[in-house]
């Protein structure tokens, strides 16, 4: 919760600090300089007989301020304005038909290339590079599931060579685009039922890393939901091998704060991987708000989007979506079920 300022003392000491937990709470004008300007501010400090408070940018106005050009208190913060363009550039890249150039990104968003690559990746958690290469990979996700042929989805999802997708194929499909067109067709994915104090759990991998953790009720589901998602894969049970993973698994089902050193086999959107991966972020023990891990990502008026990521993750507790809660705490909206979500923060000690 950010700190009240209740009286001009406690404001005054804000301005003298630069607190940025202050901006939106009032605002402070210089009489001898005639401008405004939020609390964090960094231009030169101001006698305190020559500083007036205001409660708003517009009050501040009609008293005859002026706006400082370096903090611009009459626009939104700087953090809002960088993630307005970096939706922006996000969409940019959407809607294009080949992959926009970091030089071309940062004309068109108005700073150098250095500061747009900083403060992209600061808000999304990618560079411009790796997020245009996820898009790339979805148009081509797309383009096989509409049963267009391998080749034409390559090119119309904006590669310029066969070659190039092939070469970064494999860590967003999981497998050859055939197979994944085909519902995993010629794909072995290897998996095991078991239980644990939750319930049933299947464990499934790939032989890039772990593709589903599932929880649930009734182990015949689990396996039916494994096979809806690859319908025509080769589905290996009960290798006594695997029994190690699944082993590994359960441990971190029973005791989530140990984490998990196996790897595991993403798959999803690039908005998606970017909200798992700041899922896998959130420390045992701590939760954020559906909101705040919108904030996490670079949208944050997006915590419905964020919802959906969350539950369109397929790998359990190892992408701990259960960190996720209301703005008032409260648990919601875990697709292995409340009650579940509620006992692995229990064991983590967040509740």
């Amino acid at each position: 919760m950010k700190p009240t300022f209740t009286n001009d003392e406690q404001r005054w000491a804000a301005v003298q600090q630069r607190d940025g937990q202050a901006d939106g709470q009032f605002y402070y004008s210089v009489r001898t300089t005639g401008i405004y300007c939020r609390p964090s501010c960094g231009s030169r400090p101001a006698l305190r007989g020559n500083v007036r408070f205001h409660a708003t940018a517009q009050e501040a106005e009609a008293a005859g301020f002026r706006p400082c050009l370096r903090c611009k208190p009459d626009q939104p913060p700087l953090a809002e304005r960088q993630a307005a363009l970096v939706a922006r550039m996000c969409r940019l890249i959407d809607e294009a038909e080949s992959e926009p150039d970091l030089a071309s990104l940062a004309e068109a968003g108005g700073i150098s290339r250095f500061h747009f690559h900083r403060i992209f990746k600061a808000h999304t958690g990618l560079t411009p590079k790796a997020y245009a290469a996820g898009v790339k990979q979805r148009r081509v996700q797309a383009g096989l599931a509409g049963q267009a042929s391998v080749t034409d989805a390559i090119y119309a999802a904006g590669f310029n060579s066969s070659g190039r997708f092939y070469a970064q194929s494999s860590g967003a499909l999981g497998m050859t685009p055939t197979a994944y067109q085909a519902g995993g067709s010629g794909a072995a994915i290897r998996f095991a039922v078991a239980e644990c104090s939750l319930g049933a759990i299947l464990v499934a991998s790939t032989d890039k890393g772990i593709c589903a953790i599932l929880i649930g009720d009734d182990p015949d589901a689990l396996a039916r939901d494994l096979q809806d998602r690859f319908p025509k894969a080769e589905l290996i049970g009960a290798e006594p091998d695997y029994e190690q993973v699944v082993a590994a698994v359960i441990g971190l089902v029973e005791a989530p704060g140990i984490g998990l050193a196996l790897p595991l086999d993403v798959r999803g959107t690039a908005f998606q991987q970017r909200v798992w991966q700041a899922l896998r972020e959130i420390p045992a023990g701590q939760t954020v708000s559906y909101a705040e891990l919108a904030e996490r990502v670079g949208v944050p008026s997006g915590a419905r989007a964020v919802a959906g990521a969350c539950a369109a993750n397929a790998i359990a507790v190892a992408i701990p979506c259960h960190r996720v809660v209301r703005n008032d705490g409260s648990i919601s909206g875990y697709r292995w079920g409340v009650e579940r979500k509620a006992e692995l923060l229990k064991r983590e000690g967040s509740r």
